[in-house]
C-alpha cells in the first residue's frame, strides 16, 4: 500500500505545531494563517514533516536554518524535494534570514506562486 504519509510521524508533527520556530510563527500568524487559499502547518507527507503545505497549489514551503546550507543538509533537502516532486509537489525553500529582511517580498513571492497554480 502506498500511503500518503507515515502515521508514526503524526504525534511529532503535533509537537512541532506547538513549538514552531520564531520564523515559522511569523510567516504563519502574519501571512499564511489568513491567506485565502488554505495552508496547513507541520504536515506529514510520505516520511517527512513539511513546514507548510497548500493542497490546492500543490505547494510546500520550507523555512531553512543554517544547517540546511551544509553539505549534508543540502543533499538531504535535494533528496526530499525529488521524492516530493514525484507526487507533483513543489518545494519552495526560504532562508530564515529572508523572513526578517524581506518579509513582504517573501509573501508576494508565495502569493504569486499560489495564484499561478490555481
Amino acid at each position: 500500500m502506498n500511503r500518503k504519509h507515515n502515521p508514526k510521524l503524526t504525534e511529532n508533527a503535533k509537537i512541532l505545531r506547538k513549538n514552531m520556530t520564531k520564523e515559522e510563527r511569523h510567516l504563519w500568524y502574519d501571512f499564511l494563517r489568513n491567506y485565502p487559499v488554505r495552508f496547513l502547518r507541520q504536515k506529514v507527507i510520505d516520511n517527512y514533516i513539511v513546514d507548510f503545505y497548500c493542497h490546492k497549489a500543490r505547494l510546500i514551503i520550507e523555512l531553512d536554518g543554517s544547517q540546511h546550507y551544509e553539505d549534508k543538509g543540502l543533499l538531504k533537502d535535494k533528496i526530499i524535494a525529488e521524492r516530493l516532486a514525484e507526487r507533483n509537489l513543489t518545494v519552495l525553500r526560504i532562508p530564515n534570514s529572508e523572513i526578517y529582511s524581506n518579509f513582504e517580498g517573501i509573501c508576494e513571492y508565495i502569493d504569486l506562486f499560489v495564484k499561478s497554480q490555481l
